[in-house]
């Protein structure tokens, strides 16, 4: 990889230095072992990373990633307690909470009343899986996902936990997940970017996401997220002006690619070379985009499938029968932000209308790959940021209460793509607060996935200001039993 900065201060780039270098000393094996100080390996035995080989065969090709933003209450979802329901309005026991941490909305309160679940939880499948009746649909594919109710983080609010989870980081300003896809994988499909962004927005308190979740960080910027929207033009700036047809366009760029090219072998700045890539995609997807988001094409059964909501643009059902054209098409990694998770008060109501939004859907998305023969080769994710308290938040009352967050566990699922499907990985105690068995935090987290997609995470990294970024930061670690 390259040093911007002693590129430009020499006015020279990496082609240029080699070929001085060898025309010097008449040997570019030596070049090659005087390269690795300057352009930033650690020593002359370190294997370079390439950018679009993985490290070793993959189990999936791609993936689907279901964020729940605002994070979903595993305790009404995927974690039955009914320890909580016994011991309803008694007070949290200190030995449970060991002075833990608390937010400063809770932190305040002189009572921490437990309080169970509103809705009821039964078994399903070979594995005898709780669900909640909140997830009808997915109580039915049970067999086909794996449960992790062990997951835990280390940010105890949205911003810093959101960000956690998209970029390996608390701070901002790194490289997101889909990013990192991007740049060790690279694209399927030469017409369409290898990270696509969706966002929809359900009926209950939403926490804004914003574009650092999907910013390339330190990579170059052809590995950004690239956002969908639900209006006439899906991609922003993607159609001609008026009075310009295509043959316009291809002159243009041609003229534009030349006078950037130039500028490339003058200053070696590797973001120019990146423009002139993402205007030749905008020009390729320009014919690719339309035919893929329209949705009108789509047989009865997969409306029926994913419920008559899947033919209103910006809905989640929408963007998940999106998610699946995108990802058959060969976009790497697909984003789905589902916004309205945040349940402090008024649980009982809210998560019912965000569990409405999603369950069918998202049930619908692993059906559907499955019957196409995709599954297998697509990784699905769904989960958001942490969990919930077991205790009240505010005001308890026979069928109303609220949850404030909790980062010390919580639930996500998984499907296909190489995930051992049909287990609940991973245990709480009886109260839902603590882990008991097999934890699983973010770093390990991003450290299975990437390995899922035939990378090592300790490997792919990208030098940065002096230091080797990755996604996993210097942490994490591939937990054998969530693959198959």
């Amino acid at each position: 990889m390259k040093n911007e900065f002693i590129e430009h201060h020499l006015n020279m780039n990496r082609r240029k230095f080699l070929s001085r270098l060898s025309l010097g000393i008449g040997s570019v094996a030596l070049g090659s072992l005087l390269i690795p100080d300057l352009f930033g390996k650690s020593s002359i035995n370190e294997a370079p990373f390439i950018p679009g080989m993985p490290h070793f065969a993959p189990k999936a090709k791609r993936i689907i990633y279901l964020f729940q933003n605002g994070a979903p209450s595993q305790l009404e979802s995927f974690d039955y307690k009914p320890k909580l329901r016994e011991m309803m309005g008694q007070e949290l026991p200190p030995s449970i909470r060991m002075g833990q941490r608390l937010t400063g909305m809770t932190a305040g309160q002189s009572s921490f009343p437990l309080v169970g679940s509103h809705y009821d939880f039964k078994q399903y499948g070979e594995a005898r899986a709780w669900v909640s009746d909140l997830f009808p649909h997915t109580a039915q594919i049970v067999d086909d996902i794996c449960i992790v109710r062990s997951m835990f983080t280390e940010a105890i609010n949205h911003d810093p936990a959101l960000t956690f989870f998209q970029t390996g980081a608390q701070q901002g300003n790194r490289a997101s997940f889909g990013s990192w896809m991007s740049y060790g994988l690279g694209s399927e499909n030469k017409n369409l970017p290898a990270f696509c962004v969706l966002l929809s927005r359900g009926k209950g308190n939403g926490q804004g996401v914003y574009s650092k979740l999907w910013s390339n960080g330190f990579l170059d910027s052809i590995h950004q997220g690239v956002q969908f929207s639900s209006g006439d033009n899906p991609v922003l700036y993607l159609n001609n002006p008026e009075g310009i047809d295509m043959a316009n366009r291809r002159q243009m760029l041609d003229q534009l690619a030349s006078l950037n090219d130039q500028s490339y072998k003058d200053f070696g700045d590797p973001e120019i070379s990146t423009k002139i890539q993402q205007y030749e995609m905008a020009y390729r997807m320009q014919t690719a985009v339309p035919e893929l988001t329209d949705l009108s094409k789509e047989s009865d059964d997969i409306i029926k499938l994913y419920g008559p909501e899947c033919l209103v643009p910006g809905t989640f059902a929408a963007n998940c029968l999106l998610a699946r054209k995108l990802s058959e098409s060969g976009v790497r990694f697909v984003q789905l932000y589902h916004q309205g998770w945040d349940q402090h008060g008024n649980l009982p109501n809210e998560m019912a209308g965000q569990a409405k939004d999603v369950d069918r859907a998202s049930a619908a998305l692993i059906t559907d790959l499955k019957q196409r023969g995709l599954l297998d080769e697509t990784l699905v994710i769904w989960g958001g940021e942490f969990g919930r308290t077991n205790y009240c938040q505010g005001k308890m009352t026979a069928d109303n209460y609220g949850r404030d967050h909790h980062p010390r566990c919580f639930s996500i699922w998984m499907a296909g793509g190489g995930v051992k499907p049909g287990i609940v990985y991973g245990e709480t105690d009886e109260f839902g607060y603590n882990i008991v068995k097999d934890p699983v935090h973010v770093h390990d987290f991003h450290a299975t996935v990437l390995h899922l997609m035939g990378l090592d995470h300790e490997k792919l990294t990208f030098k940065h200001q002096g230091r080797r970024y990755r996604l996993t930061d210097v942490a994490g670690k591939v937990i054998p039993g969530l693959m198959a």
